[in-house]
């Protein structure tokens, strides 16, 4: 296994809260609002284009647009770990913001499903990739201690983003039109992505070229047994962003209505980033991540299973962003505790492309669950809920494997 991040950096006497480290992580939230708050949105471009645009399609080949994004973002992390921990955050922020940009521009022209493939699957995902990871990961290089507090915090801000850009997007659709809609969206992320790139920096000073790809990574038992179990939960995890909103319009709720509940979504992983990362950095990382994926599975199962009214479909929202958000706020430090600081960008971003696959499959196998039970959500949420509580057991297993003594902080 390679040596403690957290040992590492304990021996610099740097202020961990200094002008630098807090500028980082609020270029870093800005990034993520930006970024991943659009893509946590896509459930209302899903409802839009099922309504107009590609209505004569089925909801499970649409949905492959939100999935490429899924498998573009995260099967780049790999490749984009390896150049971070090379050339730092800088130089990919910028490719990555004339990408994200670019690619919402092209979507509010689009009128092709291969348009909307090519522009808000592929270009948009590969811009939030060379946003989103040199963030988050420079975030981890200037924190030890209140490391995980430091990434909730900025991890926080694709919830915020994702409370507003529904709103703002369904508001925009109805009063101005897609097209527009989409482009003022666009506007607004360019101007947040300019001041993400400004502000982020890394504090990693041992920047040389290394072989990318070491086959150590995937021998070492913790950081393999958190891979399969990160595999299961991401391959349920984001179906209830992509469905959340045509359940309550299988409910008969009002559209105007509808577009709120995923916005009480994530909201709930709003506090679901910040609290249980704050809580991760006194009682350990692993000790939380489990958890919070088992929770998340069990709500699909025993909330959202049974929701038949706007209050319970809310309280399942709320339940599921707080568990949820809580997930991906804590696996990145997870990842980190058991790295090197020249490999933290390397070995997360590997993790990332591996689940890559099994996010790429979730939307369109949730989508054939639902065309094949001729629209019952019943085994689309089962098959959720199950994936993510199975991945929770192999994530206790990686726990187990680094201290297997049941009171350890890990």
């Amino acid at each position: 296994m390679s040596g403690d991040l957290e040992d590492t950096i304990s021996e610099e006497t740097q202020s961990e809260w200094g002008l630098r480290s807090s500028l980082t992580v609020i270029g870093a939230f800005l990034a993520l609002f930006c970024t991943f708050g659009q893509m946590n949105a896509f459930g209302t471009f899903q409802t839009w284009y099922t309504a107009h645009q590609l209505q004569h399609m089925p909801a499970s080949t649409i949905s492959w647009i939100g999935s490429l994004q899924l498998w573009v973002f995260f099967f780049s992390g790999g490749p984009i770990g390896y150049l971070f921990d090379i050339y730092g955050p800088t130089g990919l922020m910028i490719a990555g913001t004339l990408c994200y940009v670019t690619s919402i521009m092209m979507t509010s022209i689009c009128t092709r499903y291969y348009q909307y493939i090519l522009s808000q699957g592929i270009l948009f995902g590969l811009g939030v990739g060379l946003l989103f990871y040199p963030a988050l990961w420079s975030v981890s290089t200037h924190f030890s201690k209140h490391r995980a507090t430091a990434v909730g915090v900025a991890s926080a801000g694709s919830s915020f983003g994702g409370v507003v850009y529904p709103i703002m997007l369904q508001k925009l659709f109805q009063e101005v039109g897609f097209g527009w809609g989409v482009r003022v969206s666009g506007l607004v992320s360019a101007a947040g992505c300019i001041a993400a790139t400004l502000c982020v920096s890394s504090r990693s000073s041992d920047r040389k070229s290394k072989p990318c790809f070491d086959i150590k990574t995937l021998i070492d038992t913790p950081f393999a047994l958190l891979a399969a179990g990160s595999c299961l939960v991401a391959l349920g995890l984001f179906i209830p962003f992509f469905y959340i909103v045509e359940y309550a319009r299988h409910l008969s709720i009002a559209p105007p209505v509808s577009f709120y509940v995923l916005a009480v979504l994530n909201a709930g992983g709003v506090l679901g980033r910040v609290l249980p990362a704050y809580v991760s950095d006194s009682i350990g990382k692993f000790n939380l991540l489990a958890p919070c994926a088992f929770f998340a599975g069990l709500s699909c199962l025993v909330v959202w299973m049974f929701a038949k009214s706007l209050t319970t479909l809310m309280v399942f929202a709320a339940i599921y962003g707080f568990f949820s958000g809580a997930f991906i706020s804590v696996i990145n430090p997870c990842v980190a505790q058991i790295s090197h600081i020249r490999l933290i960008g390397t070995r997360i971003g590997l993790l990332y492309s591996i689940i890559s696959f099994p996010s790429l499959l979730g939307g369109p196998t949730a989508g054939a669950l639902l065309s094949h039970n001729h629209g019952s959500f019943t085994a689309m949420i089962i098959f959720s809920g199950s994936t993510i509580v199975a991945g929770s057991i192999f994530i206790i297993g990686s726990r187990i494997v680094i201290d297997s003594k049941l009171m350890a902080r890990v």
